[in-house]
C-alpha cells in the first residue's frame, strides 16, 4: 500500500496539468483576504471580462479586468495608501446598467479613517473610468448606544432583482458584528445598519465571521461562526439565509424578520457542531447548485498545526458532511523564535459556483502550498484529485473563481502567490490566474 501511495505520490509532483489554455500574471504587487467578497466577478456578457482587484504591499487600493478572450488586463487606482493590510481588498457587484460598484474598507478604522468606501464606474464594466472614492459610515447613535462599538472592517454588495433591483451590503460594522445596508438607488444612498447576530450577552470583543452567497434574485445565503478561531475554542459553523424580509434556517423555518433582528448563532441551522476532539472550525465558501442544494466548504482544526478540509452539502433534509483532505500547516511565514499569530489561515477553499461538484484548494506539498482541482460525482463521498500548480517555488494560496459565472463562460481561477508572507500587514505577493475551456 505504502508503495503505491508514494508512486501516486510521484504521480502528482511530475505532473504538469493542462488546465489553463492561458496563464499568466494580473499583477506583481497585490494581495487579499477572503471575507471582502465577491473580489472577483464575471460582468455579464458572455466570455467578455473578469473584474477583480486587490491591496498593495505599499497600501494603494486596484481594481482590474481580465479579459476572457486575449488575455487583455486593464488596471486602476482606486485608493492611494489606504493602508497596508489584505483585509482592505474591494467586492463587486454590476449593476442593472452593466456599471460596476465596488466596497472595501480600512481593517477597523484608525485615525487615518473610518468607514466604507465606494467607487462606480461610469462606463460599464470599464475599469478606467472608476469614480472617485466616496466614505460611507453605516451607523446611528440608537446602535452606537446598544452595542457599544463603531469598527468598519469588509463589504461584500449584492442585488436582488425580486425587490426592484434593491442592493444589500454586509460587513463586520457596528458592534464587531455582521451588519447590512441597503440601496434603492444603486448606491447613491445607503438605509441606517442593521445588525443580524451578535453573541447571547453583548461582547464588543466577540465577532461572528460570515461568508456570503446570494442568487441574485431573492435570496442571499450565510454561512457564519461563533467567532474567530484564535478566540473561540469551540468555534462551530451555522447557516441561515435572507429572503423577503426575514432570515431563515435551511429547513424553512423562520429565525427572525429584519424587525426582530438580531439572533444568536444558535437560532440558526448548526452545520458543524465542533468539539474538543473533532477541532475549531473556519468558512471559505457557499454555493447553491442546480437542484438548490447548499454547498458549504470550512476547515476544521484538530490542533491549530493540523488544517483538515471539508465539503458538506444540504441534500433538503441533512447534511452530508464529508472530508476532503489534510491541507497542512497555516502558510503565514513565522519569524523565527516567534509565535504565529495566524496559526488558522489555511492556504484556502473555494467552490465553482456555476458547477458546486467542483472546488480548488490549496495545501501543502513538500513544504510548499500548491493549487489542487477536487472534482466529486457523490457530494463529497470521494474525490478525483488533479493538479493545477506543482513543483513551485512560492505558496500558492488563497484561490477563487469569480462569481457570476455563465454556461458557456471559460473557467477563471485566481489565486495568491507568496514571494513573502509573515502576516497580513506584512505581505509581497502577486495575483495569478488561469483561465481554461468551460
Amino acid at each position: 500500500m505504502k508503495n503505491l501511495l508514494a508512486i501516486f505520490h510521484v504521480f502528482l509532483i511530475c505532473y504538469t496539468p493542462g488546465f489553463g489554455q492561458s496563464a499568466g500574471t494580473l499583477t506583481e504587487d497585490g494581495a487579499w483576504c477572503w471575507f471582502s467578497d465577491p473580489r472577483a466577478i464575471y460582468s455579464s456578457k458572455k466570455n467578455s471580462q473578469v473584474i477583480t482587484g486587490w491591496v498593495t504591499s505599499s497600501g494603494d487600493i486596484m481594481a482590474a479586468s481580465l479579459d476572457i478572450k486575449n488575455g487583455r488586463i486593464e488596471k486602476k487606482k482606486l485608493y492611494t495608501n489606504l493602508e497596508k493590510d489584505d483585509h482592505d481588498n474591494p467586492a463587486f457587484l454590476e449593476l442593472p446598467d452593466r456599471r460596476i460598484l465596488t466596497q472595501y474598507t480600512w481593517h477597523g478604522g484608525s485615525a487615518q479613517g473610518m468607514g466604507v468606501i465606494q467607487n462606480v464606474t461610469t462606463q460599464g464594466p470599464k475599469v478606467s473610468t472608476f469614480s472617485d472614492s466616496v466614505v460611507l459610515k453605516p451607523t446611528n447613535q440608537k446602535l452606537l448606544d446598544r452595542f457599544k462599538r463603531e469598527t468598519y472592517t469588509y463589504a461584500n454588495p449584492f442585488l436582488l432583482s425580486s425587490e426592484n433591483n434593491k442592493l444589500y451590503s454586509f460587513g463586520r460594522w457596528i458592534g464587531f458584528k455582521p451588519n447590512f445596508v441597503t440601496s434603492t438607488d444603486n448606491g447613491k444612498t445607503w438605509s441606517d445598519p442593521v445588525v443580524i447576530i451578535t453573541s447571547k450577552e453583548l461582547n464588543t470583543n466577540n465577532r461572528p465571521y460570515v461568508k456570503y452567497f446570494s442568487d441574485g434574485k431573492s435570496r442571499i445565503h450565510l454561512i457564519f461562526t461563533d467567532g474567530h478561531p484564535n478566540a473561540e475554542p469551540l468555534n462551530s459553523v451555522y447557516y441561515c439565509f435572507y429572503e423577503n424580509g426575514a432570515f431563515w434556517r435551511a429547513d424553512g423555518s423562520k429565525i427572525a424578520t429584519i424587525e426582530q433582528l438580531p439572533f444568536h448563532p444558535s437560532d440558526a441551522t448548526i452545520v458543524y457542531q465542533a468539539t474538543p476532539t473533532t477541532g475549531k472550525a473556519w468558512i471559505f465558501d457557499i454555493v447553491v447548485d442546480k437542484k438548490g442544494n447548499l454547498v458549504v466548504a470550512y476547515t476544521r482544526y484538530p490542533t491549530n498545526d493540523n488544517h483538515q478540509y471539508y465539503y458538506a452539502v444540504y441534500d433538503g433534509k441533512k447534511w452530508n458532511d464529508h472530508y476532503l483532505i489534510d491541507s497542512g500547516n497555516w502558510f503565514p511565514q513565522t519569524p523565527e523564535g516567534k509565535m504565529e499569530r495566524e496559526q488558522n489561515y489555511s492556504g484556502g477553499f473555494t467552490i465553482d459556483p456555476l458547477d458546486p461538484s467542483i472546488v480548488y484548494f490549496s495545501h501543502e506539498i513538500n513544504g510548499v502550498f500548491e493549487i489542487s482541482k477536487g472534482q466529486t460525482s457523490d457530494m463529497g463521498n470521494s474525490w478525483k484529485i488533479t493538479p493545477v500548480t506543482r513543483n513551485s517555488k512560492l505558496d500558492n494560496v488563497r484561490p477563487t473563481i469569480p462569481r457570476y459565472k455563465k454556461p458557456g463562460d471559460k473557467s477563471v481561477l485566481l489565486w495568491m502567490e507568496n514571494k513573502k508572507y509573515v502576516h497580513y500587514t506584512d505581505y509581497d505577493s502577486r495575483i495569478k490566474f488561469h483561465i481554461s475551456a468551460p
